[in-house]
């Protein structure tokens, strides 16, 4: 079998990954786990010496984890949605950036593919001030920053590169950072419509799926990054491996035994392959027969809406420095 390289665009599914190829603990990642308002919170931190081994770029990463995201309950979405807006802060702070600096908001994805479709619901719900300051400077109150949004939409439609677009877009308005929204791709079904990454490294859209457009990051804007995501898609053969997986766990639950000789009796010797082995075999039988398809849960319609509820109310509390009540987004019940 040829080497196997699973698609995420989390930086714990990688760093997870990389600590089990190598069977240890691998040199430049810190992870540290917290909980905060029954919510799940891990901080990675990875530097350049790790850079190679898991794929991702040197920089700070927060995972908020939640099952209760997948679901409409809108008092545990509005405290997530605390949850990042407090991590939010966090970053705009490490960045040095000031309370009153300008932002820039970028939706990216198609809005007409519901799974990508989180950047744009997201900037539709922001609290936009930006226009307000140049015409009407004397009417906003105090507590607001200048903020603006674009969705720019995706190459296939606009036929210009989405970074080109957002370069052009702060070459001429010059905001003091940039904050980017996408739909991200995980490598765990655990992990999919129940997690949020931020992270200060930027974003590489469609870089999960294999589809990797131009990097938008501190190094190609000019200015701090930060890039806030959502896996709302999965490859079939991750979702082929997991249902395999959980067939085995139920099996050998049920039936007390976990040995070698009980593992061949069910699948041969496919049943000796280790996780990372099954995954491989699958996607290799998958791919070159376009089998391998990206997908997204039937329930992708009700969860984008709750979850830009989410982003937007937690980017409207932490952008602006006004009551909860002025800021919040409706966070359907």
């Amino acid at each position: 079998m040829g080497k196997w390289s699973p698609r995420t665009d989390l930086a714990i599914e990688s760093a997870l990954i990389a600590e089990q190829q190598t069977g240890s603990k691998v040199p430049g990642i810190e992870m540290k786990e917290e909980e905060k308002e029954g919510t799940k919170v891990t901080t990675v931190e990875i530097t350049k010496e790790a850079e190679q081994i898991t794929g991702r770029k040197a920089g700070h990463y927060v995972t908020v984890e939640s099952a209760d995201l997948r679901k409409s309950d809108s008092s545990r979405h509005a405290a997530i949605s605390r949850v990042v807006a407090e991590e939010i802060r966090l970053f705009v702070k490490g960045a040095g950036i000031p309370e009153d600096a300008s932002c820039l908001v970028a939706g990216l994805g198609n809005e007409l593919v519901t799974p990508d479709s989180l950047g744009p619901r997201v900037t539709d719900r922001l609290i936009v001030t930006n226009h307000l300051f140049k015409l009407h400077p004397e009417h906003v109150q105090p507590g607001y920053r200048p903020v603006s949004a674009i969705s720019p939409g995706v190459m296939g439609m606009t036929g210009i590169e989405t970074g080109d677009i957002l370069l052009g877009l702060i070459e001429r308005e010059k905001p003091d950072f940039l904050v980017v929204i996408d739909a991200l791709a995980a490598r765990s079904i655990e992990r999919l419509n129940a997690t949020i990454q931020m992270t200060d490294t930027g974003i590489q859209p469609g870089a999960g799926i294999g589809n990797r457009r131009k990097e938008i990051s501190r190094e190609t804007a000019g200015i701090p990054v930060i890039a806030i995501g959502i896996p709302t898609v999965i490859d079939a053969a991750t979702v082929t491996r997991d249902a395999v997986e959980m067939v085995m766990d139920h099996l050998q639950e049920k039936s007390g035994r976990g040995d070698e000789e009980w593992k061949r009796s069910f699948l041969g010797n496919i049943g000796l392959l280790d996780e990372n082995e099954k995954h491989q075999l699958i996607h290799e039988v998958l791919t070159p027969t376009g089998l391998n398809m990206i997908v997204s849960p039937k329930e992708a319609d009700m969860f984008i809406q709750g979850a830009a509820a989410v982003v937007s109310s937690a980017l409207n509390e932490s952008l602006h420095n006004r009551p909860p009540e002025e800021t919040r987004s409706f966070f359907a019940g």
